[in-house]
């Protein structure tokens, strides 16, 4: 029993008496605290849920009242998403019902000879999509590279006028878009870069570059500079300790940024509303200036919407460990 009850730097406790019990009233704390994140998180997937079933409706249960929760599932808005159709003359119809009857029509030509439609081509739905795709990726990369070394500069320098510079750099996110549209479209139409992947680039890249420098900078900060210092002392020039000794106990950090100015770059309405028109227009305003025939397409909205948020929850499921980074914010000790 003396083992029990002495202990010291050569006579650690016994730690198989040791058991550690959940009393039952944490337990039902923890419980209730489950329940609760649960609930919540089932409120805030509502809109998802609504917008899932209205991409597989038809135009019809759309617009019905009360609102068809069960349904039949048609790829309608789909086919009004990719395609762009014309109204078939009666002729036309009979001989693409005798097609459809014996299998040598496709599958979005069915769903719109439904409607009486022919396919006539494409939309320039998947266009806006790459569009996004160019602009949203190459400026979080760049925002996230110059941040890196703009962080790393306040973090580990004595920069003149450093928390000046912090606030004016903060200060380029103080304004909302609307009220700088207006002189940055008269500004790229005197510059030639209205409707210019690079002019949206640049944009964005400006933009996310304050978010980049803050929370880099935040994460910077907790790697203890005597590491540097050591890799210093051991020959190391002061380029290759950032590479070999800084960077790699930042890529938590610098992944968890990208996220966010993806997320930024990715979901930007304005700036692409207004400073495009045709040959760099991303997803977003495509999507929401949607027009069919018979008014507004609110089935291939969904159905755009839904291919939209399909790659950004990929990069932030792949990145979701990254993004708890928060949690153990500051475990680096000197």
């Amino acid at each position: 029993m003396s083992d029990f009850y002495e202990s010291g730097p050569n006579k650690p406790v016994n730690e198989s008496i040791r058991v550690d019990k959940v009393s039952p009233r944490s337990r039902r704390i923890h419980n209730l605290r489950a329940i609760i994140i649960v609930i919540l998180a089932l409120f805030l997937l509502i809109p998802i849920f609504v917008m899932v079933q209205t991409a597989f409706k038809t135009r019809a249960e759309v617009v019905s009242v009360p609102p068809k929760f069960v349904f039949k599932p048609s790829l309608e808005g789909f086919v009004l998403l990719f395609t762009e159709r014309a109204i078939a003359p009666p002729n036309k119809i009979k001989q693409l019902q005798e097609e459809a009857e014996s299998g040598e029509l496709g599958l979005f030509d069915r769903v719109a000879l439904q409607g009486g439609q022919v396919i006539t081509g494409p939309s320039d739905y998947m266009t806006r999509l790459k569009n996004s795709l160019i602009i949203a990726g190459i400026s979080t990369i760049l925002a996230v590279v110059l941040g890196v070394f703009a962080a790393y500069s306040f973090s580990r320098f004595n920069v003149p006028g450093k928390d000046d510079l912090m606030f004016f750099i903060l200060s380029t996110r103080m304004l909302p878009a609307v009220v700088v549209t207006i002189p940055l479209f008269i500004m790229y139409r005197q510059l030639g870069m209205h409707d210019t992947h690079i002019g949206m680039i640049l944009l964005y890249t400006v933009f996310n570059l304050s978010l980049s420098v803050w929370l880099l900078k935040g994460f910077i900060d907790e790697i203890p500079i005597e590491y540097e210092e050591a890799a210093l002392v051991d020959g190391y020039t002061r380029m290759q300790a950032f590479f070999k000794i800084v960077l790699p106990q930042a890529m938590t950090g610098i992944a968890a940024t990208a996220v966010f100015c993806l997320i930024f770059a990715w979901n930007e309405y304005a700036f692409a509303l207004m400073l495009t028109s045709d040959t760099a227009r991303t997803a977003p305003p495509a999507i929401a200036t949607m027009q069919g025939r018979g008014g507004i397409e609110w089935s291939a909205i969904a159905a755009g919407s839904l291919g939209f948020l399909i790659p950004v929850v990929i990069v932030v499921f792949l990145l979701r460990n990254y993004l708890l980074r928060g949690v153990t914010f500051g475990a680096i000790r000197q």
